[in-house]
């Protein structure tokens, strides 16, 4: 098995030297349930404080928590739905595309390369 050899990073910006943390091993886990964590003690704070509500829906605990979530969930499906009338063939544009048509010759200077 080969050593990854370490990187020189003194020439990184600051923001990519403080983000260099994500490289090691776990730390994209450690992420995940980070985020999962803060999210459920926002949920569990919603709990804890009296609400100002102007409709009745609202007053339902984590009701913004849940309708983030469901409202997202629901643009990707609707994205999905799209994606099946909107989507074109591979080559559509090709008919048009300038980047099928041969290069006259005339406009084409070969040079030699040492090598």
């Amino acid at each position: 098995m080969a050593v990854k050899k370490k990187e020189n990073t003194k020439n990184y910006p600051a923001l990519g030297r403080w983000l260099m943390f994500v490289e090691k091993p776990g730390a994209v886990d450690r992420i995940v349930y980070g985020l999962y964590g803060l999210c459920a003690f926002l949920v569990l704070i919603d709990f804890t404080y009296y609400k100002k509500v102007y409709f009745t829906m609202e007053r339902f605990p984590a009701f913004y928590a849940l309708y983030g979530f469901f409202m997202c969930a629901a643009l990707v499906i609707a994205s999905k739905m799209m994606r099946l009338f909107l989507m074109r063939d591979e080559n559509y544009y090709a008919p048009k595309d300038t980047q099928g048509e041969a290069h006259p010759d005339h406009d084409l200077s070969k040079e030699q390369v040492d090598g």
